[in-house]
């Protein structure tokens, strides 16, 4: 999972970024009547805020509206507390600088919508044109830090609907990064990243309250659905998932002071060829973390990697771990309905703290099979139930 930088308010925020300010009436806003060129050349930036400044003073819904063609667009910032909910419809392509470093020198967003309440984001494609990062990261030169594509922070009725992210330098959607989000949603979306793009996970979510996920498909070369700390009542229905990591509670423990992850829930969704399949994860060091009330359930996996797995031993090169046994505290989670096939022997892997065990796991109807003969388990400090037909053998 990418590493999420939170970054200092005393820095200088956002150094090459324009600040889309909401300064006080139609209700509807083409960005080419505000001077953006649909070429994929000109930057159109300047226009994207003037339609916002505009679409801020009215009085009544707004739509700010992008038509077809390719739009250029450097870092931008939509902010401002205004009169009434603004739709953005992007039925064109929102294109990054074919410069990576353009964008990736500066904050690490790319689109960021900041203090902002009732806001909708339908549409079409975002292009961040990532593919030169990503090489640059795999050959050892020293690299920007990165942009995520579309960024929501202290952002509050939040609908993010048919959109197609591509290319992603980081991250695709953050929910967010830097402050708390509340009722959230994000359907009918479609991400897609190379397997080999390292750092792009589809969606990531922490710090949020109320964030519903569904009917989305996600390709990446990263996690799938990352939730990070101070993620509350998120609920994730019908994923699509492959290639790439997997939905994961984590990598949690990242700081002694961190917050839990409580009553999250995926249903009816089905993972192709990922590296894992459901997972929760944990740096191997103290912490003030805790995991519980967590749901996987009515899950399809086809040919994957670890298809549950809970890992509480994470420590890349035996750095920064001074205990080697993770603080977090994991409980009272249910895996049921979960069938298919995985693509390593070893099924179900709970390798869980010794310090703090594993508690409350309850499977319920599992059956995963591995060159059509049944997978195994492992198990490793942790406590539970099983019931109905459990293949692999529970190892509870």
């Amino acid at each position: 999972m990418a590493n999420y930088l939170v970054l200092s308010s005393s820095i200088v925020f956002f150094l090459f970024i324009t600040f889309f300010s909401c300064p006080s009436n139609a209700a509807d806003y083409n960005v080419l009547n505000s001077g953006a060129k649909p070429d994929g050349k000109s930057d159109s930036t300047q226009a994207f805020h003037k339609a916002w400044g505009s679409a801020c003073n009215s009085t009544q819904t707004a739509t700010i509206y992008v038509p077809r063609g390719r739009f250029l667009l450097k870092n931008v910032v939509f902010r401002g507390l205004y009169k009434s909910r603004i739709e953005f419809r992007i039925n064109g392509t929102l294109v990054a600088p074919s410069d990576y470093r353009a964008i990736g020198d500066s904050s690490g967003y790319w689109i960021l919508f900041v203090q902002v309440n009732s806001v909708s984001v339908i549409g079409r494609t975002l292009d961040a044109k990532g593919g030169a990062f990503w090489a640059c990261l795999t050959s050892g030169k020293n690299c920007p830090v990165g942009a995520r594509s579309i960024t929501f922070n202290w952002a509050n009725n939040i609908l993010v609907s048919g959109l197609t992210p591509i290319n992603r330098e980081l991250s695709h959607i953050v929910i967010n990064s830097k402050g708390d989000c509340n009722n959230v949603m994000i359907r009918n979306v479609k991400i897609i990243a190379l397997d080999q793009s390292p750092n792009t996970d589809g969606i990531h979510v922490q710090l949020s309250i109320r964030v519903t996920i569904s009917g989305n498909s996600i390709r990446t070369g990263d996690d799938h659905i990352s939730i990070g700390p101070r993620t509350r009542n998120l609920w994730m229905e019908g994923i699509r998932c492959g290639p790439g990591h997997s939905v994961s509670l984590g990598s949690l423990a990242k700081e002694l002071n961190e917050d839990g992850v409580q009553n999250i829930t995926l249903t009816k969704s089905i993972f192709t060829g990922s590296d894992n399949g459901v997972s929760i994860k944990s740096w191997a060091r103290p912490s003030k973390a805790f995991v519980r009330d967590i749901s996987f359930q009515n899950i399809l996996m086809r040919n994957v990697q670890n298809p549950i797995i809970i890992y509480q031993n994470y420590c890349p090169n035996n750095q920064g771990c001074p205990s080697q046994s993770s603080g977090v505290k994991i409980s009272e989670v249910t895996y049921k309905n979960i069938h298919g096939t995985s693509a390593t022997q070893v099924a179900v892997t709970f390798d869980c703290s010794p310090s703090n065990p594993c508690k409350g796991i309850r499977l319920q109807d599992i059956k995963l099979s591995y060159l059509n003969k049944p997978a195994q388990a492992s198990c490793r400090h942790i406590g539970g139930t099983s019931t109905g037909v459990i293949v692999p053998q529970s190892c509870l």
